[in-house]
């Protein structure tokens, strides 16, 4: 678990300490950071080992707790985020999960952003209601219902923005000034933006969580999510001691592929942005594409406020084909480049059908209250050139007129 950075690191540009943020160099003054694969850690006696426990020493005591492969990664993502804490987790899922459970109980009160990944709004919609916690969905885009739920005191406010997979952009400098006044923390899923290209702490919010899993790794390799922050109160009464003890904790080898990810993914986001611009040029000429949603694009239906709160349009790009479920489908299986996968954020382009997949849990009338239709299709646009994605994208629409 990170805390303060040194000086000298946080006076270094983005892309100094996405290198050498957090650098710990053991006996041997290894040029690569050194993994510490263990689980526990040894002691000079009995009293030592009892002043760590009681916290008058500060040293590594066992790995769910924390490791120095894992500390090094919490300090350098840190260090991009401008947070003061920062909490390596095994997911995305553990991120989001222990974010909001951490500082929840019976009779507390939650209200979030409609448009979420699906496995976010099972534990919001399912799982926090089975410990007495209640939750109310929004319309993330319209500040007057997010005003009318805030009127009654709130503990925790969470938010996806862009969202998965219509790509909502939620105002959050707005929201966060409305959930302060109803007494609650704000969690923002930074996940679609990435650190790099927006910082939801500037912009008021409490909490910041990601899956590294996406583009941190960036290349498909290994699992990990992270919870960034300012609040030393959040860190001491609510996140260490949950954590600690529910041991949602980062492995050492995936903290350490992480930082390797970490190193380039500035220069990864920046060429991700530069193809999802024009992907999503290519496809809103396509004659068998209805819609294209795409927060760099003027016609996006929050364009303004994208421009406002993120440096870039993202490396996501979502897109309705004629013909429903059918038409999709045809369309997916005649791709030969584009991968169909899950996943995201990965430097290959990647691509699923939301509707059977990551919000096939949700009613056929709650998708399409949140756009996500039968021929939507959410595209993760990888590191190939622009013009392979591209004529793949054209061949398979083809395939799916004829």
């Amino acid at each position: 678990m990170s805390g303060d950075t040194t000086t000298s690191e946080k006076s270094w540009r983005k892309a100094t300490q996405l290198v050498r943020g957090g650098m710990s160099r053991s006996s041997f003054e290894e040029t690569s950071e050194a993994m510490y694969l263990t689980s526990g850690y040894v002691y000079g006696s009995p009293e030592e080992a009892e002043a760590a426990f009681k916290g008058e020493t500060k040293r590594y005591i066992y790995s769910r707790y924390a490791n120095p492969t894992v500390s090094m990664f919490e300090q350098r993502l840190a260090l991009l985020e401008g947070a003061k804490f920062c909490v390596g987790t095994s997911s995305g899922m553990a991120a989001m999960f222990a974010s909001i459970a951490c500082q929840v109980k019976a009779g507390d009160r939650v209200v979030a952003s409609r448009a979420l990944f699906g496995s976010c709004n099972y534990v919001l919609t399912e799982q926090l209601p089975k410990y007495g916690v209640e939750t109310v969905l929004v319309d993330g885009t319209d500040l007057d219902q997010w005003r009318d739920a805030l009127a009654k005191p709130t503990v925790c406010v969470f938010m996806e923005t862009p969202s998965n997979p219509t790509l909502e952009i939620i105002d959050i400098a707005a929201v966060s000034e409305l959930a302060h006044a109803a007494g609650a923390r704000v969690v923002v899923d930074n996940v679609f933006a990435t650190a790099v290209l927006q910082s939801p702490l500037e912009l008021g919010a409490d909490i910041v969580m990601y899956s590294a899993t996406k583009h941190i790794d960036g290349q498909g390799r290994t699992m990990g999510g992270a919870i960034l922050f300012n609040d030393e109160s959040y860190m001491s009464d609510c996140l260490e001691p949950f954590f600690r003890h529910t041991g949602p904790s980062m492995s050492p080898f995936n903290a350490w592929v992480m930082l390797k990810g970490l190193e380039t993914l500035d220069l990864r986001v920046d060429r991700h942005c530069d193809n999802a611009q024009k992907v999503a040029a290519f496809l809103g000429k396509q004659p068998q594409i209805t819609k294209v949603l795409y927060p760099g694009n003027s016609d996006h239906p929050q364009y303004e406020l994208a421009k406002k709160q993120m440096r870039r349009g993202g490396t996501m790009v979502s897109f309705e084909v004629d013909g429903g479920k059918e038409g999709a489908f045809t369309f997916l299986k005649a791709l030969n480049l584009i991968d169909i996968s899950n996943n995201l954020g990965d430097a290959k382009s990647l691509t699923t059908h939301p509707t059977t997949t990551t919000h096939q849990r949700l009613s056929e009338e709650d998708r399409l209250a949140l756009g996500i239709t039968p021929g939507l299709v959410r595209l993760s646009v990888g590191l190939e050139d622009a013009d392979d994605i591209n004529e793949d994208l054209a061949q398979a629409l083809a395939a799916a007129a004829s």
